[in-house]
């Protein structure tokens, strides 16, 4: 088990004692215990081998045994056993945003409450507000938590989706009997949000690949299978659906289950128009629906249904029915964005914030993976909760940037760190005063402590894009995918003070933050407004969220021209 994964497991079990009303020392040690192991400079497992974590300060006696284990094995039995000890309605009241472990733990011990259910039961009675430390605001946040946790029971974050198809797909490549094989659905159109996935291949022998399919690791329980389509449910909750069709259906049926249903209505009613009958079995030179193969128009591809139809090719990402066909019956649809086009990332954090790794570790990384920058926008002085710079540790940092793209020119390499800061958006100015931006290579201005009022917040965003030493505003509604909704702001009018003084708007590939959202890129890009595509990096690893932060640019109809982190580093510095 690796490192990230074990420090997720050790801070559980400090948050599930919390849960159950241990001693508060306890359970401060394991989220503790937690922090040093994300914070570790070894490899964990060479520690665990060499005997050496009990050198480690704040790793007792009880705390390496249990590393030793996850690492050693993979699982920890102690952890199961107290998850186990736990009733399944506290747990699943984590869930609700804003409700930890101490506040779950009081209401269960004053009103009894175990379940969302009675959670609710009891918020709508008055009983929630009346506990000390809750009150009428507590009380509707719960209730609005537990109506969001509702909306979005069924529903899951695109990287998550990609997370459990991507090895799915891979293996279905690899079996003798497939010929074909794609995702379709919303994830294929690369929907922030999706609720099922949706793969399909084609074969002639459907059954020995539904066979195959359904017993793939990772899957928990097989909902249906029959000869040419099976439904199962994943671990972490997704329904995965296979569908196996010929080869000669496979275009027809990848197009429609792709989607969207309103794209698909435009194209029927297209073959419609022109006296042929379009569904997921083929095109035909019928009035009437039909699958007779003798009046098949015969098409290898997606792209040929397109072109029987008068039609450019539409991306998959662009069909939402929303301008593609006046773009496509007009050979006017965009070359699109790819992440390959991506030369690095202008909002990103280190362990000088809250980020987890150093500037060495960053930089080496970056390098290897054949970017060309990288910058380094730690949080500013007002983010306290996130370890937020000074101006004076700031310009430490500065001059340790300096050194290492000193010592990284002197061997040769073209790789470069970039000096920055994510400095936060107050009521009445910016965290840090213009003579410290000014020091600074990349300032993104985000606000993290918004308005309940939609003009102050449009107000504040406009404020920060029209000072000069800002470059791009980042995460501009403020919203966390299935967790917390957008904060309320004129979006088209922060889009238009962008367009009037040149600032940067981040999409910003958090899979959770996925913001700007698409459907407004297509209004910031008949401004002129660019685009940044930022990670929003904690971890080097999360140098992987640009492949989907590209994949919802091109939802938004981006081109390469349209986003500023395509440009090369000579390029981008001088655009600074």
């Amino acid at each position: 088990m690796d490192k990230a994964k074990v420090a997720e497991i050790i801070g559980e079990i400090g948050m599930l004692l919390e849960l159950k009303g241990e001693n508060p020392f306890k359970t401060r040690a394991y989220a503790n215990g937690a922090r040093i192991i994300e914070g570790l400079n070894e490899p964990l497992a060479k520690l665990v081998a060499e005997k050496r974590l009990a050198e480690i300060k704040g790793i007792g006696a009880a705390l390496e045994q249990k590393i030793t284990e996850l690492v050693e094995t993979g699982k920890l039995k102690y952890y199961k056993e107290l998850k186990g000890s736990i009733p399944p309605g506290l747990l699943e009241m984590l869930e609700i945003s804003g409700l930890g472990p101490k506040k779950i733990q009081a209401l269960n011990k004053k009103l009894g409450i175990d379940s969302i259910e009675k959670l609710e039961a009891e918020c709508k009675a008055g009983k929630v507000a009346e506990l000390d430390g809750f009150g009428e605001k507590t009380q509707a946040n719960i209730l609005e938590g537990i109506a969001l946790k509702r909306t979005y029971a069924s529903k899951h974050l695109l990287s998550d989706a990609w997370r459990a198809a991507e090895p799915l797909l891979e293996n279905l490549r690899q079996h003798p009997d497939v010929i074909r094989c794609s995702t379709a659905g919303s994830l294929r159109r690369f929907k922030e949000v999706i609720g099922d996935i949706d793969l399909l291949a084609s074969s002639k022998h459907a059954a020995s690949v539904i066979e195959f399919f359904v017993s793939q690791p990772g899957i928990v329980k097989v909902l249906a299978k029959g000869e040419t389509k099976a439904s199962v449910i994943l671990e972490g909750g997704i329904q995965c659906d296979l569908r196996v069709v010929s080869d000669a259906e496979f275009p027809f049926a990848l197009a429609y289950f792709t989607g969207s249903k309103e794209h698909n209505i435009v194209m029927r009613q297209r073959a419609i128009q022109r006296g042929w009958r379009l569904n997921e079995y083929g095109l035909f030179k019928s009035k009437e629906e039909t699958r007779d193969a003798k009046l098949l128009v015969p098409c290898k591809s997606e792209e040929d249904i397109f072109a029987k139809l008068d039609l450019a090719f539409v991306p998959p990402e662009l069909r939402e029915d929303h301008r593609e066909f006046s773009a496509a019956e007009n050979n006017e649809l965009p070359k699109l964005v790819e992440w390959s086009d991506l030369k690095g990332a202008l909002h990103n954090h280190s362990n000088w914030s809250d980020g987890h790794d150093t500037l060495e570790e960053i930089a080496e990384f970056m390098d290897g993976l054949g970017l060309e920058y990288w910058a380094i926008t730690d949080h500013s002085k007002s983010s306290y909760q996130a370890n937020g710079l000074e101006a004076t540790r700031l310009r430490q940092q500065m001059a340790e940037i300096k050194k290492i793209n000193a010592r990284l020119a002197g061997e040769g390499r073209d790789f470069r760190l970039l000096t920055g800061s994510e400095v936060d958006i107050l009521k009445d100015r910016l965290d840090f005063d213009d003579d410290v931006l000014a020091e600074l290579e990349v300032v993104v201005a985000s606000l993290h402590v918004p308005s309940s009022r939609e003009a102050e917040n449009t107000k504040r965003l406009i404020r920060a894009a029209e000072n000069p030493l800002v470059h791009i505003l980042g995460h501009p509604t403020g919203r966390l995918l299935l967790e917390r909704e957008p904060y309320p702001v004129n979006i088209s009018a922060v889009i238009d003070a962008c367009a009037a003084t040149g600032t940067w708007i981040e999409l910003n590939c958090n899979p959770h933050r996925m913001d700007l959202d698409w459907r407004n890129w297509l209004y910031a890009k008949s401004k002129g407004v660019k685009c940044a595509i930022n990670p929003d990096a904690h971890r080097n690893m999360h140098a992987g969220f640009l492949r989907l932060g590209a994949g919802i640019a091109r939802k938004g109809w981006l081109q390469k021209t349209d986003v500023v982190n395509t440009l090369s580093l000579k390029s981008l510095v001088s655009e600074l």
